[in-house]
């Protein structure tokens, strides 16, 4: 663990570095809490749980949908000018949605598409931003465990302080405070000195883009199977909690599944650091298919808390490995793109576990939802082995001057 944090700790202390990694630590804050956000707005405006579903729903896929597009336009023009835009537009957009509309209404739709759309690219911008910094591959394979470490501790902490705004005023206001502390941090993340002087390589993407590498196509088709279980452990969680113990633990009990993942990064960080990517990601993902079986043994809110805690270990590694492939696998002059490509290929996975486990709750219940899980997980882990010779291809990398 301590060589862990060294590691860490030499990574983001490089001239250059510190200023864009604090920088685009707060740009983030908005990401992993917008949903259960959005929900918590259009309820304490008077709308039902439907409307407060739809509504996070059309902004979930505008997000999808426009994401990528956002990607190539960092590629095509420059990060600056495209964070500078969305880091004032996102919250003057979000702050409309929040004040202006009324749920049920056509201009809360609206307004959630158009703000859906307008999220700065600061996760894919700050991982192309490791991709092209002269960095040697210890530092780089670093730099992706921090991303996969932030990622764990964003998704347990963003709500938490969504709910200690709250405690002060109300999710209305905690929500504006928090899209407007993302949006004027990723301004501060485009005038860091580290994105002034990266360049794109080339003209941007063009058509389908990564779309069009068969490596990269292959490497989404996998994170989003690799994402399905996910989905499904977001319904099985609550339907086991509801049978076992309080609905108002449930978030307790997620929470352990994070815990797990980001105490992983730091436990097993060094773990097969010196393999090929392409090799070390089908053995991960088949860890993280083992460690889903765990939760099928559960038969208590602390047991099923436990199982999360040591199944979730390699989540994070992971999704390390998976944007050390990305970077590998894309052109110089696609490759914010081509991780906005992959974010959105994990959103669609997980929103299909979602539906499925909606589907299979009420009649398989939890614990068949559980092994659904893991037999989706250990099928995509054989697909993993079987596809690396695909992923093995790598490109050369952009880098720039200090």
């Amino acid at each position: 663990m301590v060589g862990v944090l060294r590691r860490f700790a030499h990574l983001l202390t490089r001239p250059k570095v510190a200023a864009a990694a604090f920088w685009s630590v707060l740009a983030r804050l908005p990401v992993y809490l917008m949903t259960l956000a959005i929900v918590l707005v259009v309820r304490e405006q008077g709308g039902s749980y439907v409307q407060a579903g739809t509504v996070a729903a059309v902004y979930t896929l505008a997000m999808a949908v426009l994401g990528p597009w956002v990607g190539r336009q960092a590629d095509r023009h420059g990060h600056r000018p495209v964070l500078l835009v969305t880091g004032l537009a996102f919250p003057l957009s979000m702050a409309a949605f929040i004040w202006w509309t009324e749920p049920g209404t056509p201009a809360q739709f609206v307004m959630a598409a158009v703000s859906g759309s307008l999220p700065p690219p600061a996760n894919s911008s700050v991982r192309s931003l490791w991709a092209r910094l002269p960095l040697d591959e210890r530092a780089r394979e670093t730099a992706y465990l921090w991303e996969s470490l932030l990622t764990e501790l964003l998704i347990i902490g963003s709500p938490l302080l969504l709910a200690a705004l709250m405690i002060t005023g109300s999710a209305s206001l905690g929500l504006t405070v928090i899209t407007a502390v993302g949006g004027l941090a990723a301004c501060g993340f485009a005038l860091t000195p580290a994105l002034a002087v990266v360049r794109p390589a080339g003209g941007g993407a063009v058509g389908l883009g990564p779309l069009c590498e068969r490596g990269l196509l292959t490497l989404f088709a996998l994170m989003a199977g690799y994402a399905v279980p996910i989905g499904l452990l977001t319904l099985a969680i609550p339907a086991f909690v509801d049978q076992h113990g309080e609905r108002g633990h449930t978030g307790f009990v997620y929470a352990c599944w994070g815990v797990g993942s980001a105490v992983g990064v730091l436990l097993l960080g060094n773990l097969g650091m010196g393999r090929p990517d392409h090799q070390r990601f089908p053995w991960l993902v088949l860890a993280y298919a083992v460690g889903l079986a765990l939760p099928v043994l559960a038969f208590s809110e602390p047991t099923l808390g436990l199982a999360l805690a040591v199944g979730g270990l390699p989540i994070a590694l992971v999704a390390a490995t998976e944007l050390s492939l990305v970077r590998g696998l894309a052109e110089p002059h696609t490759l914010t793109e081509a991780f906005t490509w992959a974010s959105t290929a994990t959103v669609v996975g997980e929103a299909a576990g979602q539906q499925l486990g909606g589907l299979l709750v009420e009649r398989a219940g939890a614990r068949g939802v559980f092994a659904v899980a893991v037999a989706v997980a250990l099928a995509v882990a054989v697909l993993c082995f079987a596809a690396r010779g695909v992923l093995s291809r790598r490109t050369p990398s952009e880098v720039f001057s200090d």
